[in-house]
């Protein structure tokens, strides 16, 4: 009897210690950041397509497209891991690379400005729309990793479930920054001038 007794207890006690909660919790990070990786891969296996399609308009651009292939190529080099979300300064690096990602294609989408047959292309204009459909999904991945590590940490964080995170070694989880917020906190000049 008393043996039963001190289950029921056990389970009572337990039942509010949040520990199914913490589990759920890091398996839904674990899969929005796969969901985040899946679409940088999305991006980075359509580089070499766009950069195939501008380089036979614009072969004099090597600057630029070198920039490209070199930003990709840092790109595949970070495992993208699951466990890289985990360590908050490999997370800095990956950002850091899709970030020089970022940059060299929006570069890149630049001489198309100065090519009209470029964008008068089929496959330059199907690419491109793939590309920014993808960018949509980063930021749509991205935003929900975002919102599943905070309510992660703040059940790592909250009474009494960080007791049952600290009992199973489960820490706050690093999330993405920005790395100019100075920088984009400032509103933007704006000047048509005067013609």
């Amino acid at each position: 009897m008393k043996r039963l007794l001190f289950i029921a207890v056990l389970a009572t006690s337990l039942s509010g210690c949040g520990y199914n909660t913490l589990q759920t919790q890091d398996e839904t990070v674990k899969s929005s950041w796969s969901e985040v990786l899946n679409q940088y891969q999305r991006r980075a296996d359509l580089v070499p397509n766009l950069v195939q399609v501008v380089q036979g308009y614009a072969s004099h651009e090597k600057e630029v497209l070198l920039g490209v292939t070199e930003a990709r190529s840092k790109v595949g080099s970070i495992q993208m891991t699951p466990e890289l979300a985990k360590d908050p300064e490999a997370l800095k690096k990956f950002q850091e690379a899709q970030a020089g990602m970022t940059s060299a294609l929006s570069r890149l989408m630049m001489i198309s400005e100065n090519y009209p047959a470029l964008k008068a292309n089929d496959n330059f204009r199907d690419l491109s729309a793939q590309l920014e459909g993808t960018e949509n999904r980063i930021t749509v991945a991205r935003n929900r990793y975002i919102q599943d590590v905070k309510s992660y940490n703040v059940t790592v964080r909250s009474f009494p479930s960080n007791l049952t995170a600290k009992m199973f070694g489960m820490d706050v989880k690093p999330n993405f920054s920005v790395d100019n917020e100075k920088a984009i906190s400032t509103a933007p000049k704006v000047d048509f001038g005067k013609k």
